[in-house]
């Protein structure tokens, strides 16, 4: 009884002793991040919010799957757990729809034009004209990711259309190198992959009147150089593309500037995506803007707060220290600001393949449009399927789902 007693003191000690040093009244904001660089980058700089505004800021890093259902699971509560959701840019069509993300404009917050003007377009419903919803906190735009020393041993310039392209790649496969690395696995990547190159041919999944065209001749010669560029390369997934053409053992692939923070001293680089089939051929927006966007959710117990945080954490200010820490900046002033395109020489080169960047199709059913383009994609890679039937079963597929 008395080792009881003695313990009971001693926990009542520890707990009063919390209690006199834990900040009185202290809110807490719960953020559902994307992990990786992007909570690195808000964990760098949130110290200064904390102490200046009593609150203590908890960030959850979650995989990208995992990050759209804790949404979704908290979206339904009358107050939710989460007070600020990083959102990838296709799902904002979907989740503007269902109601999730706080009205900032309602809220009182002007719109930024230090903010990439198609990065500002994706936080607004309806797209690039409604009220805003969401900030762009991390400014993924795809580019070309290609090896400097290998272009450089062979005294290549970096291929502005397609065709070059091929061509390096099958010049390097002959001296003994993988000439092109696809992100080929179904779902998302392949889909992403596919796009900028489909785009480049004069291609959509849509038209302007939601008509699908996916099975278009465009279409079908923009697969079946994807399929070239496979057979003078090989099917990597996100890490194993890093890190075969950071190290020089693949020389070109697509990729997004958040995998590889390329300083002036690294050995791969970006560019912009070719938007052109050959020299001859008409030039077209292909690279995928895909900016992680940034909301107060609808249910947060202090939308007011949160919608501070997330001004205070996209300032341009934050995103300087942020770069630093693996962030992608989203504004001019940052992404042109000397000292760090000195430090990282392709800021300038995002900022122009932003301005210049497409957005996929603006529809809350895209996940599911892309989930059975990627399935014939996949089927067309693998051998299962011929290109043209593959997406003509992808067209049928897609203008079922637009139906429902």
């Amino acid at each position: 009884m008395k080792k009881i007693l003695v313990v009971t003191i001693m926990l009542l000690s520890v707990i009063l002793l919390t209690s006199a040093f834990a900040p009185a009244n202290q809110e807490t904001l719960t953020i559902a991040a994307r992990g990786g660089s992007h909570v690195d980058a808000m964990e760098a700089v949130k110290g200064e919010f904390e102490t200046a505004n009593n609150v203590k800021i908890e960030i959850l890093g979650l995989e990208s799957a995992d990050l759209k259902q804790k949404i979704g699971l908290d979206s339904v509560n009358k107050t939710g757990q989460l007070d600020l959701i990083m959102i990838d840019d296709p799902w904002m069509p979907e989740f503007a729809e269902s109601g999730i993300m706080a009205n900032l404009t309602e809220m009182g917050y002007v719109e930024d034009e230090d903010f990439a003007a198609p990065s500002r377009a994706i936080g607004k419903d309806p797209y690039g004209e409604g009220d805003v919803y969401a900030l762009p906190y991390s400014g993924n735009v795809m580019l070309f990711f290609y090896n400097k020393d290998l272009f450089d041993s062979k005294s290549l310039s970096v291929p502005t259309d397609w065709k070059s392209v091929l061509d390096i790649a099958k010049q390097m496969k002959s001296d003994g190198k993988i000439g092109y690395v696809i992100r080929g696995q179904q779902g998302n990547p392949i889909v992403t992959d596919y796009l900028p190159i489909l785009w480049s041919f004069g291609g959509n999944v849509f038209d302007a009147d939601w008509n699908v065209t996916i099975n278009s001749p465009e279409a079908k010669a923009a697969l079946e150089l994807y399929m070239e560029l496979l057979a003078n390369g090989v099917n990597y997934e996100k890490n194993d593309i890093v890190a075969a053409v950071s190290e020089g053992k693949a020389a070109m692939s697509l990729g997004w500037p958040s995998w590889y923070i390329s300083g002036a001293d690294a050995k791969a680089a970006y560019a912009p995506i070719p938007g052109k089939v050959d020299a001859d051929s008409e030039l077209h927006g292909s690279g995928m803007i895909g900016n992680w966007m940034m909301a107060v959710t609808a249910n947060s117990h202090n939308k007011e707060l949160a919608l501070e945080f997330l001004k205070f954490v996209t300032s341009a200010e934050n995103q300087k220290i942020e770069a630093t820490f693996g962030g992608v900046p989203t504004r001019a002033s940052v992404l042109t600001d000397p000292e760090l395109t000195a430090k990282y020489p392709y800021f300038p080169t995002l900022l122009e393949a932003t301005n210049n960047s497409v957005v996929r199709p603006r529809t809350p059913l895209w996940s599911n449009v892309e989930t059975a383009l990627g399935t014939e994609l996949s089927s067309a890679i693998s051998g299962v399927k011929t290109v043209d039937q593959a997406l003509t079963d992808a067209a049928a597929a897609i203008t079922a789902i637009m139906a429902e």
